[in-house]
């Protein structure tokens, strides 16, 4: 079930932001759901049964192909690409496919799964490319409750891209990430102004005794925090489960909280208006100092997801 947003400009519950095929469909060439003032990144999900398929047509943006279950062809300039998945999200790297600038692409899926489409409107053209899973940078960021684990695919490091920066997250039951709180906002030195789109799933905790549908089943969700860095207004402590974005134009964001028995998966994607593709970002100076008792911690042994 769909429930309304209390923040209907920031937050968005699965299906809220569908459109055809895709249950999320938020920036982008084509979307048609208007956000004011939104204009560098999108993100399309779509969950298709055995034998389906999705379309893009060829725009002015780069775009990057990520499974989130199942596996996936997709065709994009006259050339096939097989993308071999995952079972979930908690189960480690995915192949993930670049399409790079004015490119068309399908998304097929022969056994069925859910696919997410990354997007940054781009003018820079970059060579398609098909990173393979084994390929994936893998971090393990944090330490004790703040630990989680990063796919770093889409990052400058790993990937030439014009403007986008994308990774995903992973976060172990009742851990914090994206913290301490930070912000990417303003071109000033030492940052570099980006939007953010969260987009989340959530899982019972590996081993943990669930309770049956007959008893109420389980309901796996976190929380995201968005606060306010300036004049600029936003206040966003939101609850999360798989399916729902959450939007990050501005202001100091984090943490994102995996609830006690409930692990937090979340995808990002960056992009903005500045001269440079760096992840560049500033602490909320209350809780910086945070960092620094990392160093006598040790990482969650619970990582890495996927071993």
């Amino acid at each position: 079930m769909t429930a309304a947003s209390p923040h209907p400009k920031w937050v968005y519950p699965k299906d809220s932001a569908a459109q055809g095929a895709w249950f999320v469909s938020l920036g982008g060439h084509d979307s048609t759901t208007a956000v004011e003032g939104w204009a560098h990144t999108g993100l399309r999900v779509a969950e298709l049964s055995p034998g389906e398929g999705v379309a893009l047509d060829a725009a002015d943006e780069e775009r990057i192909v990520i499974p989130l279950s199942g596996s996936f062809r997709v065709d994009t300039d006259g050339h096939s690409y097989e993308l071999v998945g995952r079972e979930s999200v908690f189960s480690g790297p995915t192949d993930v496919l670049y399409t790079g600038v004015g490119r068309d692409l399908t998304v097929i899926s022969e056994v069925g799964g859910r696919v997410a489409v990354a997007s940054a409107p781009a003018r820079e053209h970059y060579p398609t490319r098909h990173v393979l899973r084994d390929e994936v940078p893998v971090e393990l960021r944090g330490a004790g409750n703040c630990s989680r684990q990063v796919h770093n695919f889409g990052t400058p490091a790993a990937l030439e891209a014009d403007r986008f920066i994308v990774c995903e997250v992973l976060t172990p039951a009742g851990n914090w990430s994206s913290y301490p709180p930070h912000k990417h906002d303003e071109e000033t030195e030492g940052e570099t102004a980006l939007e953010e789109i969260y987009y989340f799933e959530t899982q019972v905790a590996a081993g943990l005794p669930a309770p049956a549908p007959e008893q109420g089943g389980a309901d796996a969700l976190g929380y995201q925090r968005v606060y306010a860095s300036d004049e600029r207004p936003i206040d966003v402590n939101a609850e999360v489960r798989t399916g729902d974005v959450v939007l990050v134009p501005y202001g100091w964001h984090g943490p994102a909280m995996a609830a006690p028995g409930y692990d937090m998966y979340y995808l990002n994607v960056m992009a903005g208006p500045g001269r440079v593709r760096e992840w560049l970002i500033s602490d909320d100076p209350h809780h910086g100092w945070i960092r620094r008792t990392w160093d006598e911690a040790a990482i969650d042994p619970r990582l890495p997801f996927g071993r």
